[in-house]
């Protein structure tokens, strides 16, 4: 009985994590490059931490747009329906380098804090980076 607690409380951890990276993956996802909808769906999908659903992804990118760090433009390439195109903005390349920064900060400070259990000197914490 423990142990469903323990692996909902995993799972909901989880799900957490993945809620609150969402933003930089698009973005890195978008660097260099213009994808459609289901095209960045499927990106995401390859990855087990980031797959997500349309019903996740569409809202986001909705959102992203609003927020002016993604822009997202209609293309007609042959016959078929046209495709919505995602691409970073200028603000999102800026965002992307902010975030991508904040990111590799935070994991090296989770890697120091698991390397070095116990209590650690501010400066030499400071130092690692």
């Amino acid at each position: 009985m423990v142990m469903a607690a323990t692996d909902d409380s995993g799972t909901k951890w989880e799900v957490q994590l993945r809620k609150g990276s969402l933003d930089l993956v698009i973005l890195a996802a978008l660097r260099g490059r213009c994808l459609y909808g289901l095209e960045l769906l499927g990106l995401m999908q390859g990855f087990d931490s980031f797959a997500i659903s349309e019903g996740t992804l569409y809202p986001l990118l909705d959102r992203l747009r609003r927020d002016g760090v993604v822009d997202a433009h209609w293309k007609q390439e042959g016959e078929s329906k046209p495709r919505k195109y995602y691409q970073l903005t200028p603000l999102g390349e800026r965002r992307l380098a902010d975030f991508t920064q904040r990111w590799r900060n935070g994991v090296a400070d989770i890697e120091h804090l698991l390397s070095h259990p116990g209590p650690a000197p501010l400066n030499r914490r400071v130092q690692a980076r």
